[in-house]
């Protein structure tokens, strides 16, 4: 059968429920990893698309096999990606090794070998040709647990109905990224972000835009000794938010080297343009995450540190829209 295409529910950054709200809320490991929607046709075939809808598939041939994981039971999943370190965390930096190589079945194949990657289902879109987008989360839960959805690549993680305070903790403690709090009662919103899903991060972090960079010097000569890096307001003007000059490794360093140059313009994206001297300007295509300790009062991030580069969002989809008179 031919299943309908659901773009992924999305989670809005947040903080607990209230305590008095906490058992009408369901709660799982936030992962850090490469959002999936898995489609199962009932023939053996899986589909794996990307939160922008590419197909991904070839990227990731390990997971073939689960395509026969229901048997003739055709299904839509929702589920997220990952690459797992030595301790069995995930680690979005191996992941990325990963990622960008569906148009390259060959090496997808040897960096399967060296980086398997492990993909963790927390929902039940579509079964056996009916829509379960209208069912409550709990139920939604309940229909996906009953699946047995286990294999070498492929698990189904636990979710913890009430007790989101002690998730959070455990979560800092094991050094996990953080939390997702979902309404029991939700039905799931395709392509929504919304408030029956709220994130909660174990770090303060945001998404951004590249709009510039500032050359470095000595040993950096020829590479970029900063980011200059912005975000979109609501009327979807670029506003510069800082400069980031720390957290990338030598090889980082040099791919970001290259994708700056494979975009640059003559003209400033930011509006308004900030003054900085010897800037030099991009397009605004690369989406990356940092790191920073707290946005001043003029809207800047304070001590900002380079986390990672996010190739699987477009700009448009990155972040949260600040004030136009931020």
């Amino acid at each position: 059968m031919s299943l309908p295409l659901i773009p992924p529910m999305l989670a809005t950054p947040g903080t607990l429920p209230p305590t008095a709200q906490d058992a009408r809320w369901a709660y799982e490991t936030k992962q850090d990893g490469q959002r999936a929607v898995v489609y199962l046709e009932g023939d053996g075939t899986l589909l794996l698309r990307a939160r922008s809808g590419e197909d991904i598939t070839p990227a990731y041939p390990e997971l073939r096999p689960l395509g026969d994981a229901l048997g003739s039971t055709p299904a839509v999943l929702d589920g997220e990606i990952l690459a797992l370190d030595d301790e069995g965390r995930a680690d979005f930096q191996l992941l990325q090794s990963r990622m960008g190589l569906a148009h390259a079945p060959a090496r997808a194949a040897r960096m399967a070998a060296r980086t398997p990657v492990h993909l963790v289902l927390f929902d039940v879109l579509h079964l056996a040709g009916s829509s379960l987008l209208k069912t409550p989360y709990a139920r939604r839960r309940g229909r996906l647990e009953e699946l047995g959805l286990g294999g070498p690549f492929w698990s189904t993680p636990a979710a913890l109905v009430g007790h989101g305070a002690e998730a959070l903790r455990a979560t800092r403690e094991h050094g996990l990224e953080g939390l997702v709090c979902k309404r029991l009662d939700s039905v799931y919103e395709p392509g929504v972000r919304s408030r029956a899903w709220i994130k909660i991060r174990n770090m303060l972090s945001e998404d951004v835009v590249v709009g510039g960079w500032l050359p470095g010097k000595g040993r950096l000569t020829g590479l970029p000794g900063a980011l200059l890096v912005g975000q979109y307001t609501a009327g979807r003007r670029l506003r510069y938010v800082g400069g980031v000059g720390t957290g990338w490794s030598a090889a980082e360093r040099t791919q970001l080297a290259e994708l700056l140059r494979a975009c640059a313009s003559d003209v400033c994206p930011f509006d308004p343009v900030p003054q900085v001297a010897g800037a030099r300007w991009v397009l605004p295509r690369l989406v990356g995450e940092v790191r920073y300790s707290v946005r001043t009062r003029s809207g800047l991030l304070r001590q900002p540190s380079w986390l990672r580069l996010r190739p699987d969002l477009a700009p448009e989809d990155s972040a949260a829209f600040l004030p136009d008179d931020s």
